[in-house]
């Protein structure tokens, strides 16, 4: 059963980030802007029902639902507890696998998904945000940063500059990146 476990602000004051006791994906994100996106969703769809849900992100451990102009958060976040203990995790659309990861992953990219988990998803996930591993070619690891840093392309590209440097730093010189 799903529960929240943590509630964090984000630096959107009309979005919180909602840290959950499971995992919900393991290598990638979710995000939508409006309930059209959703529908083929359950669990983004269930909370777009809830009222005054602006938009939905989900990956990892965590949700973050930005709120309409005008609407309390006391009035969204109850139902929102209700929905999530009552969810059927297993209605989750399966995530696909990024390229070049099976039950027989490499070394290297084992590396740089461990990098990547306890250094750079944490602090996009304060920010409401997430890192979608897509794909290792060679010594070019792909990957796509998902909202908020991933919406300003200088931020983005700040960011991708850093993960590089990360990458080339604690895991081997040669690596590359793009998104």
């Amino acid at each position: 059963m799903l529960h929240v476990v943590d509630v964090e602000l984000t630096p959107n004051p009309h979005a919180i980030k909602f840290v959950l006791n499971q995992k919900l994906l393991h290598f990638t994100s979710r995000q939508f802007s409006t309930p059209e996106d959703a529908v083929n969703d359950p669990l983004a769809n269930g909370i777009f029902a809830l009222e005054g849900v602006a938009s939905v992100f989900y990956t990892d451990k965590f949700i973050t639902v930005e709120k309409k102009q005008g609407y309390d958060w006391g009035k969204i976040q109850r139902p929102f507890l209700t929905y999530l203990s009552k969810f059927d995790q297993s209605l989750i659309p399966e995530e696909a696998t990024p390229e070049g990861i099976d039950e027989n992953t490499s070394e290297l990219l084992k590396q740089i998904s461990e990098v990547l988990n306890k250094k750079v998803v944490p602090a996009l996930a304060y920010d409401g945000g997430g890192l979608e591993i897509l794909g290792l070619d060679g010594s070019l690891s792909r990957f796509a940063i998902k909202a908020p840093a991933g919406s300003c392309p200088s931020a983005q590209r700040g960011t991708l500059s850093a993960i590089e440097s990360l990458l080339k730093r604690d895991v081997h010189p040669a690596l590359g990146s793009h998104s």
